[in-house]
């Protein structure tokens, strides 16, 4: 990631500026999903960030619900993925709340889809399809380079609202840019056993963490998009196994393992849950944590 210039001085500015300036405001930040209240977190520290998923909950599938209603009619910025991954539920708590403060993105609503170039968009979408999204894959928190340009735009957004601790924000910018250029570095090394090696999938959740760590998925235990696995799809993945030679299931910790123990048991493949977000597992405290957890739990399924 190429980091404009002009803002890296202005960083390194604020920085020097840090500790003149007040204590942080306290803004409240809605996050559709836990990653990005982690990033939230790790940029506006003396931030009130509330998540309205976890980890365990398909972010595709919410009720908008009264508490979480309330939640966003107290919000001064709302940060969710995008790509129309929270169409189902977003919009009826936005009209709900009605705060005037997150109804677009020129005010207090933010979309890391948006300021990324997404991976899979499709020029036509239809019902046929399953649950595909035109504007592209919306999981791309499991990108670092792409989650590092997001925490860039966030930290303007976040300046824009609350001027006055704009070094606040940029200081811990480049504190966080650096340390995760580093862990990025540290995480390559250790991923390198698992480029070439391929896996049966659930949905599309994993499909930045693949390209970025060049696995393969061969097969989806989905029929089709959003669909849950049938008996007679799963049988026709017996096929693929064998031809394929995949080293390990993959499904995220919110999905249903019955399909994927299925297939185990008929092909001897190891069944891999990692966490799909913070708070996964107990070893996915925030976001460096839980990268460090995914790769360890690839690279122990292949031993």
């Amino acid at each position: 990631m190429r980091i404009n210039s002009k803002f890296i001085a202005s960083i390194f500015a604020a920085t020097m500026a840090l500790a003149a300036m007040p204590a942080a405001a306290q803004l409240n930040v809605f996050s559709c999903e836990p990653e990005y209240a982690a990033l939230v977190k790790e940029l506006a520290p003396n931030a009130k960030v509330f998540s309205a998923t976890t980890a365990y909950q398909d972010p595709h599938m919410i009720q908008a619900r009264p508490s979480l209603i309330a939640k966003m009619r107290q919000a001064d910025l709302v940060v969710c993925a995008g790509a129309d991954l929270e169409i189902g539920w977003l919009p009826m708590l936005m009209m709900k709340s009605a705060n005037a403060k997150v109804r677009s993105t020129e005010q207090g609503l933010f979309y890391a889809a948006m300021q990324v170039e997404t991976l899979d968009k499709l020029d036509k979408v239809d019902a046929s399809m399953g649950d595909v999204h035109a504007l592209g894959n919306p999981h791309l928190h499991f990108d670092p380079q792409r989650l590092l340009q997001v925490a860039q735009a966030l930290t303007v957004k976040l300046s824009q609202l609350d001027p006055e601790q704009q070094a606040n924000y940029q200081a811990a910018f480049m504190d966080f840019s650096q340390r995760w250029q580093q862990a990025i570095d540290r995480w390559l090394t250790q991923a390198k056993p698992l480029q070439g090696r391929k896996v049966v999938g659930y949905h599309s959740s994993f499909r930045y963490l693949y390209n970025w760590l060049g696995i393969e998925q061969v097969a989806d235990l989905e029929p089709k998009p959003g669909l849950p696995p049938s008996s007679s799809h799963l049988a026709t993945l017996l096929a693929v196994v064998e031809q394929q030679a995949p080293t390990a299931i993959v499904l995220a910790s919110y999905q249903d393992n019955r399909g994927a123990n299925w297939l185990a048991e008929r092909t001897g493949l190891p069944v891999v849950v990692l966490p799909m977000s913070v708070g996964g597992n107990e070893q996915s405290q925030d976001l460096f944590s839980l990268y460090d957890s995914v790769i360890a739990l690839l690279l122990d399924s292949q031993s």
